[in-house]
């Protein structure tokens, strides 16, 4: 275990966990720009648990992840947290859902074979998990319900703005922040009524 400090919060990493990079900083911006307070937010994969860490004191949230790992490493940091794949099983409706997918694209021989690969996975595309959770967020969010997405260029940002509006939403680009390889982009994406 190790502990890392952002801003003004120190949260500690667990062995086999996503260590926040430049992505997860960038949502914890967006987020901490769109939350209201009183919101009703979910947070989908959320690793360490660090988004949540920063919005839990302004909204009600609760956070899933699939890996057992993530799961106890962001309830070490005190966060609310649920060991489910994406939101299975959850209850809605959320005011704001929080959401950094693996979004990496991804050949079978980059694989690795432990939960720290549901990190960043995102299938040859980059968008596999993206494509299954916008066939179901509709469940949890109502109309003009909100989403932010962190995500790279490496996995299209027309393509994954085009998926969103073919499911309904509104969509903008609210932070980006260019990398040496790549340029990192959250969208936030409102639902239609």
């Amino acid at each position: 275990m190790v502990t890392r400090i952002y801003r003004d919060k120190e949260f500690e990493l667990l062995d086999g966990v996503y260590d926040p990079s430049e992505d997860s900083y960038l949502l914890v911006e967006a987020a901490l720009d769109e939350v209201k307070p009183g919101d009703k937010v979910l947070e989908v994969g959320t690793g360490s648990g660090v988004v949540s860490l920063f919005l839990k004191d302004r909204a009600n949230v609760v956070a899933t992840d699939i890996s057992p790992d993530a799961v106890r490493n962001a309830r070490l940091n005190g966060v609310d947290v649920v060991r489910t794949d994406l939101f299975t099983g959850i209850c809605g409706p959320f005011d704001l859902v929080i959401f950094n997918p693996p979004y990496l694209p991804t050949a079978e021989d980059e694989r690795l074979h432990t939960w720290l690969n549901r990190a960043f996975d995102g299938g040859p595309t980059g968008r596999e998990t993206i494509a299954r959770f916008l066939g179901d967020v509709g469940s949890i969010l109502p109309p003009c319900g909100r989403v932010l997405t962190v995500f790279s260029s490496l996995t299209g940002v027309d393509e994954v703005a085009r998926m969103y509006r073919d499911q309904g939403f509104s969509v903008e680009v609210v932070r980006e922040e260019k990398m040496p390889f790549e340029k990192l982009v959250v969208l936030k994406c409102i639902r239609r009524p």
